[in-house]
């Protein structure tokens, strides 16, 4: 290959067609790809560098956290807080906003992010993400709960990055959806994956099965479908897939298509679902509808939903439009 395009040549040439665009956004996306980079090469070294295992604690969440779950945060939270381009912060393992330290500058957006998706994954050589979503935040101001709770909608970036074999960034601007591989030589993103779009067809799910005895009937019924195979009611084989990572899965489903879900569940009735809207909800349906797939709980598109809390749960159906509005007709006509 030649002519390679850097991920930062690729924004600053998206933006000069967008009219009062500076490039602060351009330098805010070179901080994440900074801090994405570190926790590349440390979950590539593993326990080499002691990073493996329980850090035998729990997040805000009630979660056991790993070892990298509490360095992935830290690298993300320093390589963002003094640069100048955010006004505040929000991570899946801390309670609250995190404020930009008062002797740095603050700028104009907002960042929410998981810094280490499936986690769970770490131990056993699998693998695992980094998700991020950037909001505007008002100028001059120190931002406020409210300011962070703002419809998916309103997101004017997302992305998330993949720590597998390669190391790849997926990210949206609102204007399509693009890949970008790390070359560990030279440590640049270079784009190979432009214009990712999810087909419409799909022969494949993945849904962790262990759950089946708490999902809705809805849900039940389409998996059931799904499991007939050619003999059943939608007359072709499926395939099943599940990896407890959702970077891993949507990923797969922006390469070949597909439908994920984490659905509402029976279990408890105080707990919309498993996944948090701000920082993985959010921006992976921003990144999915903008490559021509659908994401909804089953009930209401995903960005247009009102936020309740930073750490808010919400059930997750995404991929392939025809599967997706098909599972979302099962919710509609139950009621």
């Amino acid at each position: 290959m030649t002519n390679h395009v850097t991920l930062t040549q690729f924004i600053i040439e998206q933006q000069r067609g967008l009219p009062g665009v500076s490039g602060t956004f351009t330098l805010l996306l070179n901080d994440v790809v900074t801090a994405c980079k570190k926790i590349s090469h440390l979950v590539n070294r593993g326990n080499l560098v002691g990073v493996l295992g329980s850090a035998e604690s729990e997040n805000v969440q009630g979660e056991v956290q790993k070892k990298l779950d509490i360095i992935t945060n830290d690298i993300m939270v320093e390589a963002l807080n003094w640069t100048g381009h955010l006004a505040g912060m929000a991570s899946e393992e801390i309670d609250g906003i995190i404020p930009i330290p008062s002797q740095y500058p603050k700028g104009k957006y907002l960042a929410l992010f998981d810094p280490l998706d499936g986690s769970s994954n770490i131990d056993v050589n699998l693998a695992v993400g980094t998700i991020f979503s950037i909001l505007r935040c008002r100028e001059g101001a120190e931002p406020t709960m409210e300011d962070f709770l703002r419809k998916g909608s309103e997101q004017v970036c997302a992305g998330f990055v993949l720590y597998g074999p390669s190391t790849m960034m997926v990210l949206t601007t609102g204007h399509g959806v693009n890949g970008f591989t790390l070359d560990q030589d030279i440590g640049e993103f270079i784009l190979t994956h432009p214009a990712m779009t999810i087909p419409a067809e799909t022969s494949e799910f993945a849904i962790n099965m262990s759950n089946q005895r708490f999902w809705e009937p809805p849900v039940q019924r389409y998996i059931e479908e799904c499991l007939q195979g050619t003999e059943g009611v939608r007359e072709k084989d499926f395939n099943m897939r599940w990896i407890a990572s959702m970077v891993a899965e949507v990923y797969r489903i922006l390469t070949r298509g597909g439908i994920f879900m984490y659905p509402y569940d029976l279990r408890d009735p105080s707990r919309a679902g498993k996944l948090r809207l701000m920082y993985e909800a959010n921006p992976m349906a921003f990144i999915v509808e903008q490559a021509g797939g659908v994401c909804s709980t089953g009930r209401e598109r995903i960005l247009d939903m009102n936020p309740t809390g930073l750490h808010q749960r919400v059930p997750v159906i995404l991929g392939s439009k025809n599967e997706v509005e098909r599972i979302v007709g099962y919710h509609l006509a139950k009621g």
